[in-house]
């Protein structure tokens, strides 16, 4: 595995590189040192080692951090803007994170009470999901057994919803006039990380391994209303009060994810 520090569109970690972009490149946060040192450690925990490629300065800064490293984990600041596409709030609020699923997978979700991983919601080994076409970034067969999170104002779940129900990268027409927006399971940031099985892997705001039981730590699930007929029947009565149907209008992937972020944040049930 590679880290490549640069001036990128967006931080991503595709085929074996974490392409990390700084919020003001070249001077780096020790947010963002933690996050990679986050990712060279989840990596050699998992039998791979890693080499970073960035200036000499940037190394630098995060060999004085490695050295002199908090006893405390470094939350995150309020806004990230490593990302700046989203129009509204042009980067990623770190108050609530958030998985999205199809209505078919929410359906599946509701009914056994729990976000579940590849690996335990497919019935399939990871070696079998890394062989798969939908594999598209060649993961590695560990990421398959963890419940992945985004931020709670983040595009990218509806984008892997629609990238799925297609079989191919979605285009613009598809992210606007042909969006179907997926179901929304968002939770908080700071009682997240305290789940057992959490890790940090420093490209996602959090994963947690196998299972996260809905009752026990989910914020809010936002439900285009569109839906209501077909996903009502199989909401439990623990979950009732969590589930929110919301009018989308027709809007396209950008303004649906700050509809249903801020549905979430302004919800305090």
């Amino acid at each position: 595995m590679r880290i490549e520090i640069g001036q990128f569109e967006y931080t991503e970690c595709w085929e074996g590189v974490l392409y990390k972009k700084l919020s003001d490149y070249p001077n780096i946060t020790k947010w963002e040192i933690q996050n990679i040192l986050d990712f060279t450690k989840y990596e050699a925990d998992n039998g791979r080692s890693c080499d970073i490629d960035a200036e000499e300065s940037i190394i630098c800064a995060i060999e004085d951090y490695r050295t002199n490293k908090p006893a405390d984990r470094l939350l995150p600041p309020d806004k990230i803007t490593e990302c700046t596409a989203c129009p509204k709030y042009k980067g990623c609020m770190t108050d609530l994170v958030c998985h999205t699923s199809s209505l078919e997978d929410a359906i599946s979700i509701l009914n056994c009470g729990a976000l579940l991983s590849a690996v335990l919601a497919r019935k399939k080994s990871a070696k079998e999901l890394k062989a798969e076409s939908r594999n598209a970034a060649n993961d590695p067969e560990d990421y398959f057994d963890y419940v992945m999170f985004a931020w709670g104002n983040c595009q990218a779940g509806d984008r892997l919803v629609m990238e799925r129900k297609l079989g191919r990268f979605p285009d613009e027409n598809d992210l606007s006039r042909g969006f179907e927006p997926g179901v929304r399971f968002f939770f908080r940031y700071k009682d997240i990380i305290t789940h057992p099985n959490a890790v940090f892997d420093g490209v996602l705001p959090i994963k947690v391994k196998n299972e996260v039981i809905l009752q026990d730590w989910v914020h809010l699930i936002v439900v285009p209303s569109e839906y209501r007929s077909e996903i009502e029947p199989y909401i439990p009565d623990a979950l009732s009060e969590k589930v929110h149907f919301v009018e989308r209008g027709g809007s396209d992937i950008w303004k649906w994810s700050e509809i249903a972020y801020e549905i979430a944040i302004n919800n305090r049930r």
